[in-house]
């Protein structure tokens, strides 16, 4: 079987571990809102942990996986998660009422073993190829994940509604056992256990530099990965402290948890129709305007999200976030595989970068909500505040020698 075939069965494995994510993630949230009372406070505290440990367990991830071979490392995260939402399904059924904390150990533990799994896949589908098969590669990647985390979303509450609470975790763990068997399937088929390790010949060897496109800006290649760097966890900062006050907005805007789930997935469909479009148009390779553009309309954008009660500016401004969010994070992945050569170690840069804006986010809001408990908007500002920061700091990187 030639590589290509392989790396279509990994497409696969990545849509597959997109909506176990998505789904069991989210939608704990409700599950902590519903069984134990959190509100926006207590779950951007939760949401802030999972960040931390996100943050440095990616970045552990990503160069285990280099360096102890790609295989080994998705067998690590798949097995992990599963045996992490299993003891969680057994803690909240023997104890439903006092289960918290067992809940948030999963939780950590979960984080931990997902993290073997995002960098090892983004260095699997770009491994080997082209530059021009780099962007071909990334591209098709982020429809596929970015799809399977739509449509999770979008049908997650009704799944959770009619399923019930333990669906969170037996759900994805059904998920993760299909995503063993077909790495077992491709291990034995085409002994991937070698071919994946770096060493692969027959994929060709990918050019040592960027595309021709980087060397005709007047910032280096390096600067725009660096900037793509910085953007990227302030990226996730707005969208995880979004989706952190979700399940409290529902209650607000008077939306079950179906119904919850299908209007705030209509960001992340844009976000996919953005990533099509990225993919075939590489106008924006390099090019530092549209990564300014989309950096600021992601901060107003949130701040109308997060603060406005009119159901259609709401939509549009998730349009205007989904749009915003799809060239940042395209940005990040592509210029880690265009820019870089050791494709795990910069996948896992990439997803601690994420993990860093997933913890600073949720913890800016919840730290503003406790210091000022009679100004429920207080978290949204002060997010937005640091989103300005970050703007300026992508402005002093342009502008500087």
């Amino acid at each position: 079987m030639p590589f290509r075939s392989i790396k279509k069965w990994v497409f696969v494995i990545a849509g597959l571990n997109a909506f176990a994510c998505t789904y069991y993630f989210n939608y704990l949230l409700f599950l902590l809102r519903d069984e134990f009372g959190f509100g926006n406070l207590p779950n951007l505290l939760c949401v802030a942990a999972h960040g931390g440990v996100y943050a440095v367990a990616s970045w552990v991830g990503g160069r285990f996986a280099q360096r102890r071979g790609y295989h080994i490392a998705l067998q690590i995260g798949f097995l992990g998660m599963a045996v992490a939402l299993g003891a969680g399904a057994l803690m909240l059924w023997a104890a439903p009422r006092t289960a918290l904390w067992g809940q948030i150990g999963t939780l950590m533990v979960w984080t931990i073993a997902v993290c073997f799994t995002w960098p090892t896949l983004e260095a699997v589908v770009s491994e080997g190829e082209s530059r021009e098969g780099v962007a071909r590669q990334i591209g098709i990647y982020n429809l596929v994940w970015a799809s399977s985390t739509a449509v999770a979303y979008a049908s997650g509450g009704a799944l959770f509604e009619t399923l019930g609470k333990l669906s969170l975790f037996w759900l994805p763990i059904l998920f993760y056992a299909v995503q063993l068997v077909l790495l077992g399937i491709i291990a034995q088929g085409v002994r991937m256990a070698h071919a994946m390790s770096g060493h692969i010949g027959a994929a060709g060897t990918a050019a040592a530099h960027p595309e021709a496109t980087s060397f005709h800006q007047p910032v280096k290649p390096t600067t725009f990965l660096t900037m793509a760097r910085v953007a990227i966890p302030f990226a996730y900062i707005a969208i995880n402290t979004l989706l952190a006050v979700i399940p409290d907005r529902a209650l607000a805007l008077g939306l079950s948890t179906s119904e919850s789930g299908a209007f705030n997935s209509v960001w992340l469909f844009v976000r996919l129709a953005a990533f099509a479009l990225l993919w075939r148009w590489t106008g924006w390779h390099y090019r530092f305007r549209w990564l300014l553009v989309a950096f600021a309309s992601l901060a107003v954008s949130f701040l109308v999200l997060l603060t406005s009660e009119r159901l259609l500016l709401l939509l549009a401004a998730q349009v205007v976030f989904g749009l915003a969010a799809g060239l940042i994070y395209y940005s990040s992945l592509f210029y880690a595989m265009d820019v870089g050569e050791a494709k795990s170690e910069h996948g896992g840069f990439h997803e601690s970068a994420i993990g860093l804006g997933v913890c600073l986010g949720p913890a800016l809001g919840a730290g503003a909500l406790h210091f000022a408990p009679n100004r429920p908007d207080s978290g949204a500002w002060a997010v937005a505040a640091l989103l300005v920061c970050g703007l300026a700091t992508l402005v002093w990187l342009r502008l500087r020698k």
